[in-house]
């Protein structure tokens, strides 16, 4: 039973901190977004090789984040920052290749990426149905997507690249939604890095899908 109606206090205290939790994330998902755009514009000129390298030392801040939030707020928000720069530099070539050869398609993957994540993450945190069991879903599809995206490197698919973009805007707009869900209910402003990082991967994954998407002969590459 909800007994805020008897202890009116304990109902505010819980909604200010929703909304200091949703502010704090969202300023370090904007933080994210800046370090990323350094990242972006001082690896404009690397190559393949750096871009792997970078998207393994990524991947290795973002999973030292799981540790370090058990430890040291200080330090998750540091390795927030480093991921954001790396992940940043990892994904320069490509927005490097874009920027020369069909730079329409970053300005429109641009805007379908603030609208669909507006539009998602809106729905996700308005909800009041539990989509747990739907997050379990998307877990296995996105795993399943990733196998079909190791095929389309060796088997030639008609339509391939459309269709692992189209399905992974699917999966990523359940991510979106668990993951403003998850923002509405969390009380613990020491989460707020570990879901600014997650709301993070979900705008860059959708970037790229629709990058995937508006790029002239994108279904070809």
């Amino acid at each position: 039973m909800d007994d805020s109606y008897r202890y009116p206090s304990a109902g505010i205290t819980t909604r200010d901190q929703s909304h200091t939790l949703f502010a704090q994330t969202m300023g370090f998902v904007a933080g994210t977004a800046a370090f990323f755009a350094l990242g972006a514009y001082l690896g404009r000129d690397f190559g393949g090789g750096a871009a792997i390298l970078f998207y393994i030392l990524s991947f290795a801040a973002l999973f030292g984040m799981q540790f370090a939030s058990r430890r040291s707020r200080e330090l998750t928000i540091g390795l927030l920052a480093l991921f954001g720069l790396f992940i940043g530099l990892a994904v320069a070539p490509t927005l490097s290749y874009y920027a020369e050869q069909d730079p329409q398609a970053l300005w429109q993957a641009g805007g379908a990426t603030a609208l669909f994540i507006a539009g998602f993450g809106a729905a996700g945190y308005a909800t009041r149905r539990d989509l747990s069991a739907l997050a379990r879903i998307a877990f296995w599809a996105l795993v399943a997507l990733i196998g079909f995206g190791i095929v389309l490197i060796f088997v030639n698919i008609p339509n391939g690249a459309l269709i692992y973009s189209v399905l992974g805007l699917v999966i990523f707009a359940a991510l979106t939604m668990i993951d403003f869900q998850r923002l509405r209910r969390n009380t613990d402003v020491q989460s707020a890095p570990l879901l600014a990082a997650s709301i993070f991967l979900d705008i860059l994954n959708v970037f790229l899908f629709f990058l995937q998407i508006f790029s002239r002969g994108g279904d070809d590459r």
